[in-house]
């Protein structure tokens, strides 16, 4: 399964964007990881194939998950981003795990997309 991100760039404190995520197969879950500079690795959002999502702490009730089947495609949509929130997001995906399982633990999945930069200015 390949996985093509797109979306990203640059945004003021308060804005929003959208990432997507197309997959030439079909996996469990799907959403994504997202890394800061100098920081590890860490989970963001998940999204399972019957809907079920599931958020860390840090981006839970901003950012929103959802999944277009007829597209196999995911988005994430980030509202009222933060400096913080400044990383390379990562999609990925996997044939197994649940998408609280995806958040939870160390990050790890099947597939991987490439990274795609979101900056958020102060």
């Amino acid at each position: 399964v390949q996985l093509q991100a797109s979306g990203g760039g640059l945004v003021q404190a308060g804005g929003s964007l959208r990432l997507s995520c197309a997959a030439s197969g079909r996996t469990f879950s799907m959403g994504w990881f997202r890394q800061a500079p100098g920081k590890e690795r860490e989970s963001a959002a998940f999204i399972d194939w019957g809907g079920t999502t599931y958020y860390a702490d840090s981006v839970k009730g901003r950012f929103t998950i959802s999944r277009d089947y007829a597209k196999n495609t995911v988005y994430l949509q980030m509202n009222n981003l933060k400096p913080e929130d400044t990383a390379v997001y990562y999609c990925a995906a996997d044939k197994f795990r649940t998408p609280q399982l995806m958040v939870v633990e160390t990050p790890l999945a099947d597939y991987w997309g490439q990274g795609t930069q979101v900056t958020v200015s102060s």
